[in-house]
């Protein structure tokens, strides 16, 4: 039986990078638009196609004949295999400019909206800086050996990696020792993956069983566990069947010390993955909410109460709501711990339109914070709208889904879009955060009359 063909190489082509992708790929429009990776805007680069579509192709760099003023070398050795970075062959701060072009595009084009003001970039630290993430495990038969990593960049394989530059000390170094660890279990065929959380306190990883480790396995990730000064925990099922390896471990926390608070999460809950980012942006959002001891705070989608107890140190009252009933009982677990009596959570599906007569509405509410998953908060916009808040700050991990949600509100709803900014909570990505500050019409600033 004959082989099967392949495809002819295709030839090489010279062209200049004219732009960035929304995922942080080069566009060069040389006949059909093709993105190259690892590429940068200004570059001439060598280049080859490797896919077709039907509206672009994607190409493959050969060589950078022209190299970028903003080019810089990626500091991790796995760069360009690994998909867990996009940027960091790219200046940091150039980085930042290109997130807040895509949002302003995204203002502009999806929301026809623009801001009265920019906000400066928030900016935290560029390495070592998350403290969440998702790790796949694989055990590859040609390499006889388990790989952990985050997924490829152009593949569905997990990148063989051995260690991560990104990734909150020390679980950035655990990789390799980590993929050492499950190649010698018994069920090395059967996790599939890790769940990574780095606390103030202490560092969690979760793995993911498919089946039941041997009383062997459960001494090899005991003495892991206690070599490495870490808390290990099984999860067989979904996530409500999560139990920890050994009992007795701390609670995970992480502070806020503006705000004097410490608040505690369970491995598999959401928090925000860069925790130095994360104190910059609540103490943004308090300071661009102005608020005083009448404020009545709505915190919609408030997880386990990142924004609403800060909120509610500022404020008379602050109202959490969310759709996870367990996040809702850490929330208010947390506000017992803080000593804070003036916050109140309420689990309500926000992803519908809101009841009438839902508890969370029997307060008049004069500031609103959203901080809603990729899809936006399309739902709530016209509650949101119908209280008549005197500010609304919307926290957002998508420009689109952002844009769409404030032009509603300012073009349907008259509300003002008084600032926006980015965020860079993923350095070295191409995700892009954003915060966006609205008023309503009767609160507008005037304008201020020329100098004579």
């Amino acid at each position: 039986m004959r082989g099967r063909r392949e495809a002819a190489p295709q030839p090489e082509e010279v062209a200049t990078v004219d732009a960035l992708t929304h995922e942080g790929e080069g566009v060069v429009h040389a006949g059909k638009t093709v993105f190259v990776p690892g590429t940068l805007p200004g570059e001439r680069i060598r280049f080859r196609r490797a896919r077709r579509h039907r509206q672009h192709d994607e190409g493959v760099l050969l060589e950078v004949l022209e190299p970028s003023a903003l080019r810089r070398v990626p500091r991790c050795a796995h760069f360009g295999v690994c998909g867990g970075c996009a940027l960091q062959h790219l200046e940091p701060a150039a980085q930042l400019t290109a997130k807040e072009a895509e949002l302003r595009q995204a203002l502009a084009r999806v929301g026809q909206v623009s801001p009265r003001r920019w906000l400066e970039p928030l900016a935290g630290p560029a390495w070592n800086y998350r403290r969440r993430a998702r790790l796949g495990a694989k055990f590859v038969r040609k390499k006889a050996r388990v790989v952990v990593g985050f997924r490829e960049r152009a593949a569905p394989y997990v990148a063989q990696l051995a260690r991560c530059e990104v990734l909150a000390a020390p679980a950035g170094e655990l990789i390799a020792p980590l993929a050492q660890l499950i190649d010698a279990l018994s069920i090395r065929e059967q996790l599939p993956q890790v769940e990574v959380a780095v606390a103030d306190n202490a560092v969690a990883l979760v793995l993911r069983v498919l089946a039941d480790p041997s009383a062997q396995d459960r001494a090899r990730l005991a003495d892991f566990a206690r070599t490495h000064g870490v808390q290990l925990f099984l999860q067989p099922g979904g996530v409500g069947s999560v139990v920890p390896l050994a009992e007795g471990a701390p609670a995970l926390q992480y502070r806020l010390a503006d705000f004097g608070l410490t608040l505690e999460f369970s491995p598999t809950d959401f928090i925000q993955v860069n925790g130095a980012v994360n104190a910059a942006l609540v103490s943004r959002a308090v300071q661009l909410l102005e608020l005083s001891d009448s404020a009545q705070v709505l915190d919609l989608f408030c997880g386990l109460g990142n924004f609403t107890l800060a909120l509610a140190r500022r404020a008379g009252r602050a109202v959490g709501v969310e759709g996870e009933a367990g996040l809702i009982g850490r929330a208010r677990a947390n506000a017992a711990r803080n000593g804070i009596g003036n916050a109140e959570f309420h689990l309500a599906n926000l992803q519908a339109p809101a009841d009438a007569g839902a508890p969370w509405l029997r307060h008049a509410f004069t500031h609103v914070l959203l901080d809603p998953p990729r899809t936006g908060a399309r739902e709530v916009l016209g509650t949101v709208a119908a209280l008549a808040p005197q500010r609304v700050l919307y926290i957002s991990c998508h420009p689109g889904s952002l844009a769409r949600d404030l032009g509603v509100l300012v073009n349907e709803h008259g509300m003002v879009l008084e600032a926006a900014g980015v965020v860079d909570m993923f350095p070295h990505t191409a995700h892009v955060e954003s915060i966006a500050l609205l008023t309503a019409p009767h609160t507008r600033a005037r304008p201020q009359p020329a100098p004579a």
